[in-house]
């Protein structure tokens, strides 16, 4: 039994090394860590703004300057009753002078804000056309006003404390 000879470099080929000269400049730019960096940057900034949000119970100073100008308009209510008689806040409208008398109202106002109160035992037809004529009237904001103690969605009464 022989020992073996093993050759280094034993591919049969040659060997070519490169270097700086040989091989030609590179003019694309790689992009794949920067888009892996801003991904994680994306991911940080989403689970810490959150808790930049939290409030923190302070008792402020008292001054003497006067505060910020809020909301200075009475929010206005046009309610539906059971018998379709339309209210806006105290009057009562007929259905035919409701829009000219929306428009009015909204021409005097800053807010487009205003609340539909309806009775629950009027159809949804008569609760969509005053909404329909708020919208004609120049209200584009209308927020429906319910009762809280209503039933959920299981079919089970909530309870009031």
């Amino acid at each position: 039994m022989g020992a073996g000879v093993i050759k280094s470099g034993g591919g049969g080929g040659k060997r070519r090394r490169r270097n700086r000269r040989s091989s030609p400049p590179m003019s694309e730019i790689n992009v794949t860590p920067f888009v892996d960096v801003m991904l994680v940057l994306l991911i940080i900034f989403m689970v810490a703004a959150p808790l930049l949000t939290v409030g923190v119970p302070v008792e402020l100073p008292k001054t003497a300057a006067n505060p910020l100008p809020g909301e200075q308009e009475e929010p206005l209510t046009v309610t539906i009753d059971a018998e379709l008689g339309i209210t806006i806040m105290t009057t009562p409208v007929a259905a035919d002078e409701l829009v000219p008398k929306l428009r009015a109202v909204a021409a005097e106002r800053d807010s487009q804000r205003v609340y539909l109160r309806a009775d629950g035992a009027i159809p949804y037809e008569a609760v969509v056309q005053v909404m329909g004529a708020l919208n004609a009237g120049g209200f584009s904001d209308v927020g429906l006003v319910t009762d809280v103690g209503g039933p959920t969605l299981d079919g089970m009464a909530t309870t009031e404390n």
